[in-house]
């Protein structure tokens, strides 16, 4: 397996997860729900998630062309649950077709753009993408809890989703 691999295969898993964080929901409107002193809903870090992950990783490393709309990630309300759901397969699929097409010598490269006032290595800051990515999913879990009731887990984290088959 190759670094870029492993990445899009523990980027693939929180995404999978984030699917199914969204499917566990009762309806789209507890998606949408903000309870006092949470700062975004299940859908806006949906939004955010898909939109940072097929801008960074789609666009500027796998060429797909995908135009980030930032403001609108965390300013649309309502979006339905099976359009989220397509959003984040959207950026699953955007991210493995982009990693597949990186070879070693990229990793090294600085990152196509800078970011945060800093252009950091390609490897370095798709791992700043993926712990992002798991950042968002475990408020996005605590979101549906809260808003749900639910204490389960819909058990996205289990290292045997990472081994080889």
């Amino acid at each position: 397996m190759t670094v870029q691999g492993d990445y899009a295969r523990c980027i693939g898993r929180e995404l999978a997860t984030v699917r199914d964080q969204l499917l566990a929901y009762p309806d789209t409107a507890s998606i949408w729900a903000v309870p006092t002193g949470l700062p975004n809903s299940a859908g806006t870090l949906a939004l955010h998630i898909a939109g940072n992950l097929r801008f960074f990783i789609g666009g500027k490393l796998g060429g797909s062309g995908y135009v980030r709309d930032r403001d609108a990630e965390f300013s649309l309300r309502g979006v339905e649950r099976d359009d989220l759901v397509r959003q984040i397969e959207a950026a699953a699929d955007e991210v493995t077709r982009a990693l597949a097409t990186l070879d070693d010598s990229q990793l090294d490269e600085p990152f196509p753009v800078e970011v945060g006032g800093v252009r950091l290595p390609t490897s370095r800051f798709i791992g700043h993408l993926a712990t992002h990515l798991a950042y968002h999913l475990g408020q996005m879990d605590y979101h549906r809890r809260i808003v749900t009731g639910m204490n389960t887990s819909v058990g996205g984290i289990a290292a045997a989703a990472l081994a080889d088959r």
